[in-house]
């Protein structure tokens, strides 16, 4: 294995999900009502426009709002306000340190527009970065792991995808792909330092 390519939202900052149900919280929706809206149409299809940029913010927080019965005013923020955009530092520690001992690394991201990324670390933890909005297609969409692939410069036997979402290590797997599903970084950085053997804990 030579390439390690990683989620954004879940995996190198704490759960967006969290934030999802603190909104609800805050805003008097039933628990869990945003992530099952976005499985479920109108709000699947809206938000698959909205990370594949060919939806503008403005009218995702508009469509959004109205499907729910909320004030649009500065939805997404407050979508984030509980916590999803806090960085994992131990995540991000561990992807610069694996870069560092010869691994290739690669972000691959579902953006929910691209200035909602803290980068200031970028350049020392990546070779490579697609974000959706910047192709215009998405996970699981097979053509986006290929996409990742190329940037990386390897090819997917030599991978290893961690996303947080099952649905999206699946087409990983499909192209041939290792796969880790992320639900802590102590877990996550264990099975890394095994598939590498490069310990990156200090």
């Amino acid at each position: 294995m030579r390439g390690l390519i990683v989620d954004w939202g879940g995996v190198l900052t704490f759960g967006v999900f969290g934030a999802f149900d603190a909104f609800c919280a805050a805003e008097g929706l039933p628990p869990g009502s945003i992530a099952t809206a976005f499985r479920t149409e109108p709000a699947r299809s809206l938000l698959a426009g909205f990370e594949c940029g060919t939806i503008p913010p403005a009218e995702f927080e508009a469509s959004l709002a109205a499907h729910h019965g909320v004030d649009s005013d500065d939805l997404l923020s407050r979508l984030f306000a509980g916590g999803a955009d806090t960085l994992d530092n131990a995540m991000h520690d561990a992807v610069e340190r694996f870069r560092a001992a010869g691994v290739r690394t690669a972000l691959l991201s579902n953006s929910w527009g691209p200035e909602r990324y803290d980068r200031s670390r970028w350049d020392a933890m990546f070779d490579a970065v697609v974000l959706s909005c910047d192709h215009a297609v998405r996970k699981p969409d097979p053509a986006i792991y290929e996409i990742v692939l190329r940037e990386i410069g390897l090819p997917a036997s030599e991978c290893v995808f961690v996303d947080d979402i099952g649905g999206n290590l699946k087409p990983a797997r499909a192209l041939g792909m290792t796969t880790v599903r992320h639900t802590d970084a102590a877990s996550t950085i264990e099975q890394l330092t095994e598939i590498f053997n490069v310990t990156v804990t200090q």
